[in-house]
């Protein structure tokens, strides 16, 4: 979704991942592990949804959705990918063109749903 010159995206996280964006003052994401080559946010919340949902509680336990804003300009030379289904849009943007990919995030980065076991 695009709002006066930013675009708005969405990353489903588990704990240890949202530990680290909170001691990062809400500003960025971590970096990306070897194993990990592309950081790949979401472009709706539903498909968001779906990840922390069915993918992050089993894995950790419980799931969060995150929403932040990125600047259209800079954020527009990713090529939306699609993976599956109708709502099943992701950027994928090289884990060494992250720390510039957190350059471009405006304001704060917010959680908007939480997941684990019982939800």
């Amino acid at each position: 979704m695009e709002t006066n010159n930013l675009t708005i995206l969405y990353r489903p996280v588990g704990p240890e991942e949202l530990k680290l964006i909170e001691e990062s003052g809400w500003r960025k994401f971590p970096p990306r592990l070897p194993e990990q080559p592309i950081f790949y946010p979401v472009m709706n919340e539903e498909y968001a949804i779906q990840i922390a949902r069915d993918w992050n509680v089993p894995a950790s336990g419980s799931g969060f959705v995150t929403k932040f804003a990125v600047k259209t300009g800079y954020v527009s030379k990713f090529e939306i990918q699609n993976v599956g289904g109708e709502v099943h849009n992701e950027l994928w943007v090289p884990a060494e063109e992250l720390e510039e990919f957190n350059s471009n995030i405006v304001g704060q980065i917010e959680v908007t749903k939480e997941f684990n076991g019982k939800n």
